[in-house]
C-alpha cells in the first residue's frame, strides 16, 4: 500500500538531508529550551537572511547555466568568496550584492527577499522529463522555474487575477487519477470529446504558463505552485501534441500532489493526463481496429500524438500486445518514433495570461523598466517573459 507523505514531512526530510542528517539522527537531537532559543534569536535571524541570499544566488547562477568559476571571474570576486556566499557562510556587502545581481540580470532586493528555494523533484514542484535528460540541464531548468516563481509572486502582489475556474485539490489516496480527471472536466464544464484550446482552459483557472526553448527535447515541462496560482514552464520547441500532453500531465500533478504525494506521482500524472485528454467513455469505441491511417485521423481529432493513442488503446484493452508491437514497428520503419507527422497541422497552444498581466501594468502608466523592476528583473535583461513583447510595427 502506498505510504502517505505530507508536504511538511517532505520539506522536513529534505532539510535534514541537506544538513547531512538522517531521519533517525534528527529524531535523536535534543530540543532547545526556551532560554537558549531566546539567546539565539538574533543569530538565527542573521542566519536565515544569509541563507535567503545564499540560496537565491546559487539558484540564479544555475538558472543562467554558469559555474561558480565563471561568475566569480565576471564580477571580479574570488571563487572562494562566491562559494561562501552561496553556502551561507558569509553575506556579500551591498556593493558586491549589486554587482552580482546585475550580472545575474536580477534586482538586489529580489535576492534579499527570495525566501527558500523549492526543488522541482523534492517538494511541491514537478517535472516531465525523459530518463536520458542530463542532470545539468534539468537542474538549470528547475532553477529557472524557481526564479520565475519569485518573479510571478512579485507581480501577483500587484494584480488581482479574475478567474472563471480554479484548480481543485484532490487527495491522491482517496481519489484515483482517472476520477480526478473526470471531476476536473466536470467542474470546468469541458464538453465531451477532445479538449480544445487547453491553454485557455488552464489560464482561465489562473495558471501562468511560460513558453521558452529548453535547448533539449528531453525535458518537456515543469510546474510549481505560487500561493494560489501555479507556474508552468513549457518547452517551446516541443510539437503541439506533446505540449498538450505535458500540460495535462502537469495539471495532474497540480491537482493531485499539492499537499500529499504518493509513491508513484509520475504514474498518477500520466494516468490523469490520459483520461483528461482522452476520456475512456468517449474514445474507447474509436480505438478499435487501429491502423496507421486511422491513427492519423484520430490525432487530428483529439490533438494528441499517435503514440499516446496507441498507449491509450492498449491500456483500455482495445489493442493487444502483438498489434501494439506491430504498430510501433511501422513507426520505427518510417522514423515516426522520433518525429511524428501532422504535429505541425494541429492548432497551436499559445499562452497569453502573462502578457495580459504585463499589459495591465502598462495600462496603469508603468514603463517597461518599472515593470521589470517590479518583477525583480534587471531592466537591461534581454529575455524577460514578464514584459509584453515590444511591437515591431513602424508608422509610415
Amino acid at each position: 500500500m502506498a505510504q502517505r507523505i505530507s508536504f511538511e514531512e517532505r520539506v522536513r526530510i529534505e532539510e535534514m538531508r541537506a544538513a547531512g542528517l538522517s531521519v533517525e539522527e534528527t529524531a535523536r537531537r535534543p530540543a532547545e529550551g526556551p532560554g537558549s532559543a531566546r539567546c539565539e534569536d538574533s543569530r538565527d535571524d542573521d542566519r536565515k537572511r544569509q541563507m535567503t541570499v545564499a540560496e537565491a544566488l546559487a539558484t540564479a547562477r544555475r538558472a543562467r547555466g554558469i559555474t561558480q568559476e565563471e561568475l566569480s571571474h565576471r564580477v571580479s570576486v574570488t571563487q572562494a568568496s562566491l562559494s561562501r556566499y552561496e553556502s551561507g557562510l558569509r553575506e556579500p556587502d551591498t556593493s558586491t550584492l549589486g554587482v552580482l545581481a546585475r550580472e545575474l540580470e536580477l534586482t538586489p532586493d529580489l535576492l534579499q527577499s527570495a525566501g527558500r528555494m523549492q526543488g522541482a523533484l523534492v517538494v511541491d514542484a514537478h517535472m516531465r522529463r525523459r530518463r536520458t535528460a542530463k542532470a545539468t540541464v534539468w537542474r538549470r531548468l528547475e532553477a529557472q522555474l524557481n526564479l520565475y516563481r519569485l518573479h510571478a509572486r512579485r507581480c501577483l502582489d500587484h494584480v488581482e487575477l479574475e478567474t472563471s475556474a480554479r484548480i481543485p485539490s484532490f487527495d491522491p489516496f482517496d481519489v484515483p487519477p482517472e476520477d480526478a480527471a473526470r471531476l476536473m472536466r466536470m467542474q470546468w464544464r469541458i464538453p465531451a470529446g477532445p479538449v480544445r484550446h487547453l491553454v485557455s482552459w488552464m489560464e482561465s483557472a489562473g495558471c501562468l504558463i511560460i513558453d521558452e526553448p529548453f535547448g533539449t527535447p528531453r525535458v518537456d515541462g515543469l510546474s510549481q505552485w505560487v500561493d494560489d496560482s501555479p507556474v508552468i514552464l513549457l518547452n517551446a520547441d516541443a510539437p503541439t501534441d506533446r505540449r498538450r500532453l505535458t500540460l495535462a500531465y502537469e495539471l495532474g500533478h497540480l491537482c493531485l500532489h499539492h499537499v500529499d504525494v504518493t509513491e508513484d506521482v509520475e504514474g498518477d500524472a500520466t494516468t490523469f493526463a490520459a483520461e483528461f485528454l482522452m476520456p475512456a467513455e468517449t474514445i474507447r469505441p474509436q480505438l478499435r481496429n487501429l491502423n496507421l491511417g486511422k491513427l492519423h485521423d484520430l490525432k487530428r481529432y483529439w490533438g494528441v500524438s499517435m503514440q499516446a493513442l496507441i498507449e491509450r488503446a492498449y491500456t483500455l484493452g482495445t489493442l493487444g500486445m502483438r498489434e501494439r508491437t506491430n504498430l510501433y514497428k511501422g513507426f520505427s520503419a518510417r522514423g515516426w518514433r522520433v518525429q511524428e507527422p501532422l504535429s505541425d497541422q494541429l492548432p497551436p497552444e499559445i499562452p497569453s495570461l502573462l502578457t495580459q498581466i504585463s499589459q495591465s501594468f502598462l495600462d496603469r502608466g508603468l514603463t517597461r523598466n518599472e515593470i521589470a523592476v517590479l518583477a525583480g528583473i534587471e531592466p537591461t535583461a534581454q529575455d524577460n517573459p514578464f514584459l509584453p513583447r515590444a511591437s515591431t510595427l513602424r508608422a509610415l
